[in-house]
């Protein structure tokens, strides 16, 4: 903002003397015209006049005073983009970006006379920035090499950096592509006011970039991991582009290939990784054009051409515990289809009887125990009393110990598992602290819950106002008493359609048609009321046409539970061997969904750093005991290692072999530190290296030493993906920062006059300036000006 300036006299002991010799002079001046028999008399006495009135004015002494900048009081910061994309030479420029800059901050050169005024008015200071701002003496170091253009980074760290120093303002010298922001900040009242110079004109005239992509993956089985990138391809209409995905070894997964038409847009492309194996996986997304297996001369950067995915299925094994009141159908068929299931282990806690009283035998005196263990080993032991407890088998425990005494009545014995299935089993088979455990186990451990239908399941199993009824997504207290006649149809609800672990064929039609196919099923625990929060999954339909929840799931706490009233689901498996498929192919699904996100003690996450231009990711691990307590005296190591892809495979179909003397990616070991927000969290930084991928390993030790256990994640740089998603400078993004910070935009052919003019403009020290205006030439020539003009027009007329 130009600061407006004022006059002031100081010669006000003159006003009224100068005031009246005006106002005589006037009536004098118009007297003498009055009689003048000439055309312009009126235009000659005001010449007069208005000459007669400046030379009173100067009797009065007028000052001009106005606010200007103090010399050399204010710094000014002069920021230079120094990222990898001034390296682009847009269509019809003469040369890069780069050299369009550096001669605008050569103060040799015509672009950079500039910075002469610049530097007579402010303090200034000279700055380089992509990843991080640095300060420079001059711009010869400018070389465009760095991995991003961090535009908030550098203001961010302006702003802290001069907070308590009158900083007049910064500007900046960029393409406005900035890898650390999508938008200008709420927040940006303490930052100077900011005068972006825009380096770039409309983009190159050919490119390929991958604008978007994105990775929808699943746990559940024959669910592929769908990839869709968006690839914009400027230039390259009619001519046919080139995508693939790579493994690290260089095998190409899969490959596709595109003709651009010209107005189409974006190319698509959509990839289904059907091997995508279990845990932790790597891919490179690739596109060029087709033909060119080298640098291409005729596309302006291959920095935008690719990107490094992380898939991330889960990998077990997941423990499941199967309770039930009695040995069923349902059991076989689950059992056999998780049997299938590598990532699943399930340990089964069956009553095959149920307690019986206990009487009294008549024995000797003093004998308390079976007669008929009488002479036996066993007479002492516990077993021979036991006579009148139920009998309940374990199956597929990990050892002799694993629920020797039944259900778990500790948290470190329920906790181990991840998953737990309720069926046939009525409420009082638990104790009140049993049913609270296994609460527990949902809510802070996070674990899965799933209850089956049956005849002492539900309502019908008395878990209504119970700790495990309260968590079950559906009301219990107000049971259907009208049930419709006759077998019920299993189908999907609309929120079914849309879970993939609840369906089985890959399209709409294929799915209706094998439900179609499903036999009528007979048992049913018909619920009146879903709760709050709930989403109904599947639904049965009698033959009176009403409908009733089938499958309800929600998430409770941390954990999630699932309600299947259906009870004779097993039948479903009997009616080919082709439903049967069907069937444990949805129980492995229901389980898999179940156990997916349930947390292990040791859990590591990565969370990017906001404002980060560089990349750097907080590793965060939390460190659970077997109670799934926070542990607070940990010590936890993060090792991060590097993956690096190799290129594609041969023709031959191999692997080409490693360069000689090339040694693997070296491996970083960080120690993390607990956390003051949160017990039981430790953070670690870490700045990813390159374009490839990066996989972290975190381990935990407590304080006796015993490793609480291990956790893996991984990430992929997109610095380079960032930088170069659009070689258009971003105008928008610089115009909305100018004008929220109080700037304006710059042209770069109007530096020069834009510099002479800021000292003018308001800034944190500024200083009074006073100029005399009373013997300036400009006023007594104006004066004399007017009476030789009114002389010249008498003289016109003839008159002396």
């Amino acid at each position: 903002m130009v600061m407006q300036g004022v006059v002031t006299f100081t010669g006000e002991a003159w006003r009224w003397p100068a005031v009246l010799a005006l106002a005589a002079g006037a009536v004098l001046v118009f007297w003498s015209y009055r009689a003048r028999p000439i055309r312009r008399r009126w235009w000659c006495a005001g010449l007069k006049v208005l000459g007669l009135a400046l030379l009173a004015l100067c009797v009065l002494e007028p000052q001009w005073s106005r606010q200007r900048v103090r010399p050399g009081a204010n710094l000014f910061a002069v920021a230079a983009d120094n990222s990898r994309s001034l390296q682009v030479q847009d269509n019809g420029a003469g040369a890069p970006r780069l050299e369009q800059l550096r001669q605008l901050l050569d103060p040799l050169s015509m672009e950079g006379k500039w910075q002469a005024s610049l530097t007579g008015a402010f303090d200034v200071r000279r700055y380089l920035f992509n990843q991080r701002l640095q300060a420079v003496e001059g711009f010869s170091g400018l070389t465009a090499d760095g991995g991003a253009t961090g535009i908030g980074t550098a203001l961010h760290t302006l702003a802290d950096r001069f907070r308590s120093r009158p900083l007049a303002g910064v500007l900046l010298l960029t393409d406005g592509n900035a890898t650390d922001m999508a938008a200008v900040p709420e927040e940006v009242s303490g930052w100077p006011p900011v005068y972006p110079v825009v380096i770039g004109g409309t983009g190159p005239a050919r490119d390929l970039s991958v604008r978007k992509i994105s990775v929808t993956q699943t746990a559940f089985e024959d669910a592929p991991v769908t990839v869709q990138a968006d690839v914009g391809t400027t230039g390259f209409e009619g001519a046919a582009v080139v995508a693939r995905l790579t493994a690290p070894d260089g095998r190409v997964e899969e490959e596709q290939k595109r003709t651009v038409t010209a107005g189409s847009g974006p190319a698509v492309f959509r990839f289904e990784l059907k091997a995508a194996p279990a845990g932790l996986s790597f891919h490179r997304f690739t596109v060029r054009e087709e033909g060119e297996s080298g640098p291409s001369t005729r596309e302006a950067t291959l920095e935008n051409n690719q990107q490094v995915l992380v898939v991330d299925r889960g990998q077990g094994p997941y423990r499941v515990l199967y309770v039930s009141g009695r040995p069923n159908w349902e059991y076989k068929f689950l059992n056999r289809a998780l049997e299938g299931d590598q990532q699943v282990r399930m340990t089964a806690l069956i009553r095959v009887a149920r307690r019986e009283p206990k009487f009294s035998f008549l024995g000797r005196a003093g004998e308390t125990s079976n007669p008929i263990y009488r002479g036996t080993d066993d007479q002492n032991k516990e077993t021979t009393a036991g006579y009148d407890q139920p009998v309940i088998v374990r199956l597929n425990t990990l050892d002799d110990q694993e629920l020797a005494t039944g259900f778990p009545k500790l948290p470190e014995e329920l906790f181990r598992y991840h998953a737990v299935i309720l069926d046939d089993v009525e409420s009082e088979f638990f104790t009140r602290t049993q049913s609270a455990l296994l609460q527990r186990f949902v809510s802070e451990r996070g674990g899965g819950f799933l209850m089956l239908g049956g005849m002492e399941t539900f309502g019908e199993g008395g878990y209504a106002r119970t700790p495990v009824g309260d968590m079950l997504p559906v009301h219990l207290d107000r049971p259907d008493v009208t049930p419709g006649p006759g077998p019920v149809r299993f189908d999907l609800d609309r929120e079914g359609w849309l879970q993939p672990w609840a369906r089985l064929r890959a399209n709409e039609s294929d799915e209706r048609s094998r439900i179609g196919d499903m036999p009528p099923l007979r048992v049913m625990n018909r619920i009146r009321e879903v709760k709050p929060g709930a989403s109904v999954i599947a639904t049965a339909l009698d033959t009176t046409g009403k409908k009733a929840p089938a499958l309800v799931v929600q998430r409770f706490g941390r954990g999630r539970t699932a309600g299947l009233m259906i009870g004779d689901l097993w039948r479903w498996g009997m009616k080919s061997p082709e439903s049967r498929t069907d069937l444990e192919k949805a129980w492995r699904q229901l389980v898999r969904w179940l156990v997916a996100d349930v947390p292990g003690r040791v859990a590591l996450a990565v969370e990017p750093k906001p404002n980060d231009a560089s990349g750097t990711v907080d590793l965060q691990v939390r460190v659970r005991n077997a109670d799934f307590q926070p542990v607070e005296n940990a010590a936890v190591t993060v090792e991060v290692e590097p993956v690096v892809f190799a290129e594609p495979a041969t023709a031959g179909g191999g692997v080409p072999p490693k360069t000689e003397g090339e040694l693997p990616p070296s491996k970083l070991v960080l120690q993390a530190e607990p956390s003051l927000e949160e017990p039981g969290l430790y953070t670690a930084s870490y700045v990813p290296q390159g374009i490839g991928g990066w996989k972290a390993t975190a381990k935990a030790v407590n304080a006796d030493g015993a490793e609480e256990g291990r956790a893996v994640a991984g990430g992929a740089p997109e610095l380079a993906a960032q930088e170069f998603r659009s070689l258009q400078p971003n105008t928008a993004l610089l115009e909305e920062l100018a004008r929220r910070t109080g700037g304006r935009m710059v042209p770069a052919s109007e530096l020069e006059a834009f510099t002479a003019k800021l000292p003018q403009e308001k800034a944190p020290v500024m200083e009074t300036w006073t100029e005399p205006l009373w013997h300036t030439p400009w006023i007594f020539l104006t004066a004399v000006g007017c009476l030789l003009a009114e002389w010249g027009l008498r003289r016109t007329q003839g008159l002396p």
